[in-house]
């Protein structure tokens, strides 16, 4: 089985404290993405997590150039 670089896509935040910004993140180390992802706030010790939706973007590759990404909670350290 060959490696599979990992290579990046673009999550879209749909909901949420960040609706509507796009993130560039990479993909998992097995080539999926991310199935959650957690983005810093202002505040150094606050993050938004956001877990991955049903949405998928497909540009000129098998893995998807896009994915949707729904707001969980905010998350104070």
């Amino acid at each position: 089985m060959a490696a599979i670089t990992s290579g990046s896509y673009t999550a879209k935040l749909t909901d949420g404290p960040m609706e509507g910004k796009t993130i560039r993140t990479d993909f998992t180390d097995a080539g999926e993405p991310q199935a959650r992802i957690t983005i810093p706030a202002a505040s150094s010790t606050k993050h938004y997590l956001y877990r991955r939706a049903s949405g998928l973007e497909f540009a000129d590759s098998e893995r998807p150039s896009a994915v949707d990404y729904r707001y969980v909670q905010s998350i104070v350290d």
